[in-house]
């Protein structure tokens, strides 16, 4: 079995300390940065820049791939700048949304793991202004960026999970229009051959109360709380995890999402056991 936790740490230095107690073999992280100084040495990071690119926006975090165990071993991935890459690498739209590792367990086959997170953009200049906040856009340059490590049409073993920013069979207050072109996400994940494959209910706790937005026959668990919310209060799930069809079957999701459960971020743990 190999151990996983997904997990937007949201730049918080607690973290890594939840991530040195826990029994995972490998923590794939969304907005990180760097570990502190006192354990940095206690973690096997890939060796990408603290930052993402785009927009302009000044972001001194990343996605990241993290050895927990000896349990596995880990060949970090190089991701380089599309603009940069050359044939047959890891060419990546915007640095810091995308890391991916080979892990190989003691016993057992490798399997391709990536950490993905989808900033959020803002319309145009030349748009109507609307103050609209968006992120299904940087959720497709990391599918796109994705689907350089798939060279067949089956038979790969990929495990993808992070913070996409979106929502899973509704748009925000019932909105139609959102709900559409979330869905072309997942849609396009499993034309790939990647399922979702969680994490829904029972594995993790349902919003309580109910939200209205949601609907009534969702299994989504909250994995994301507002600066306005608690661990107890969250209502939306932005983190998602997919597999290739013969890591599905073996692969078990679940949301750490109760408030006991929850840690320092505002976004809970993913735990992932891949048998």
């Amino acid at each position: 079995m190999v151990k996983i936790l997904a997990w937007n740490i949201a730049r918080r230095a607690d973290a890594w300390r939840r991530l040195r107690e826990s029994d995972a073999d490998i923590a794939l992280l969304q907005e990180a940065t760097p570990p502190p100084a006192d354990m940095a040495a206690e973690f096997d990071i890939d060796p990408a820049p603290w930052r993402t690119d785009g927009a302009g926006l000044n972001r001194a975090w990343r996605t990241a791939i993290v050895r927990l165990s000896e349990r596995v071993s880990v060949q970090h991935l190089e991701a380089r700048p599309l603009a940069e890459a050359h044939r047959g690498d890891l060419a990546i739209s915007r640095p810091g949304t995308l890391s991916a590792a080979i892990v190989t367990p003691r016993t057992g086959d490798s399997l391709i793991v990536a950490s993905m997170y989808a900033p959020w953009e803002e319309p145009h200049r030349a748009a109507a202004s609307s103050g609209w906040i968006y992120a299904d856009a940087s959720a497709h340059r990391v599918i796109s960026d994705l689907s350089v490590l798939i060279g067949r049409q089956e038979g790969h073993r990929i495990l993808a999970a992070g913070d996409l920013n979106i929502l899973k069979g509704y748009g925000e207050h019932g909105s139609d229009y959102w709900a559409g072109r979330y869905a072309t996400v997942f849609h396009r994940m499993a034309a790939l051959g990647l399922s979702f494959v969680g994490p829904q209910v029972p594995n993790g706790q349902a919003a309580d109360p109910w939200p209205q937005e949601l609907p009534r026959t969702s299994h989504n668990v909250p994995t994301y709380h507002t600066s306005h919310q608690s661990p107890a209060t969250a209502t939306r799930q932005l983190d998602f995890v997919f597999a290739s069809a013969g890591l599905a079957e073996c692969t078990h999701v679940s949301a750490l999402n109760s408030p006991e459960q929850w840690g320092p971020s505002d976004h809970c743990r993913i735990q992932i056991e891949v048998t």
